[in-house]
């Protein structure tokens, strides 16, 4: 299936049940609720779907379970996240085998050292499949920046790198990335609380967290800053929405983001708070903390036309 970069892709969670194994059944409700919202594809084993924390067979089996979910109504586009190149490759060609549509592809876990090091890495992966794939730029929590000049080096090496999820919540290396490349590359951002100022310097598409919880707001959110890039829409309903929603999307910037996500999901009935260590489940004035914007959201909750 062709890959389209330009909408709404969520980072979907991972639901586990109380002795800690994963419950498929949900996550293929999941999949489905979120497709059925307006989303254009699903990410499975990313850094929001505890992808860390999965074993090989797991992420397998959670891949197979959206396949069957969604069948061929959108795209599977797994992380390929690893703490070794041979393991990413691994995973990367057992999701082209399995019929999964595109791979994200993220620096390796822990480890982060120079472009030569990072670059050797990725370009395993691009070249392990045939596969559409996106590159995950996110220096804050993998430590790894590809910069704008070696985002345009990947790109002239490898055809099939067709998009850069860009987290480092600079809005700015958007239009740097542009300046290098043009419009060789899909630009997505994958910072909930800069949506709107990225969709205006030029990403096409977002790499959601929020949209869990509230799938319908993000994908009406997404379109209105489109809209409104192109000098069309309400301008006004979008300030009122944005406003409304930055509280929860600020929920995606910080450390606890995963507990924060799904506590969301819980409190409006989409799934449960619980995660896997070494993550906890919020407690004490943080719960209490987070409850509280949540729950002041839903009583405002914006009844989308």
């Amino acid at each position: 299936m062709k890959v389209n970069w330009q909408g709404v892709i969520p980072a979907i969670t991972t639901k586990f049940n109380r002795d800690d194994t994963i419950d498929y059944t949900f996550f293929a409700n999941h999949c489905r609720w979120l497709v059925d919202a307006g989303c254009i594809g699903i990410v499975p084993l990313g850094s929001l779907g505890e992808g860390a924390t999965l074993s090989f067979e797991e992420k397998i089996a959670l891949l197979k379970t959206a396949l069957e979910a969604i069948g061929d109504r959108v795209p599977v586009i797994p992380g390929i996240a690893s703490l070794s190149t041979t393991e990413a490759v691994r995973l990367a060609q057992a999701a082209e085998h399995i019929g999964c549509s595109g791979l994200m592809v993220l620096p390796p876990y822990v480890y982060s050292t120079d472009w030569r090091e990072m670059k050797a890495h990725v370009d395993a992966v691009l070249r392990a499949t045939s596969l559409p794939a996106m590159l995950y730029n996110n220096p804050l929590a993998y430590k790894t920046d590809f910069l704008p000049e070696q985002i345009a080096e990947l790109a002239r090496e490898h055809s099939n790198l067709q998009a850069v999820k860009e987290s480092s919540a600079d809005v700015r290396r958007i239009a740097a990335i542009r300046a290098l490349i043009g419009e060789r590359l899909e630009l997505l951002v994958g910072v909930d609380d800069c949506l709107v100022e990225a969709v205006q310097a030029g990403a096409v598409g977002w790499i959601a967290g929020l949209v869990n919880a509230f799938p319908h707001e993000s994908v009406a959110l997404f379109q209105l800053a489109q809209q409104a890039r192109l000098g069309q829409g309400d301008q006004a309903q979008l300030e009122a929405l944005y406003n409304w929603f930055l509280p929860l999307l600020r929920l995606d910037t910080v450390p606890k983001f995963v507990q924060l996500i799904k506590l969301a999901q819980e409190m409006v009935g989409m799934g449960s708070a619980q995660v896997r260590g070494p993550r906890l489940e919020l407690e004490g004035e943080e719960l209490a903390s987070a409850r509280q914007i949540i729950e002041e959201a839903l009583k405002h909750r914006p009844v989308l036309n």
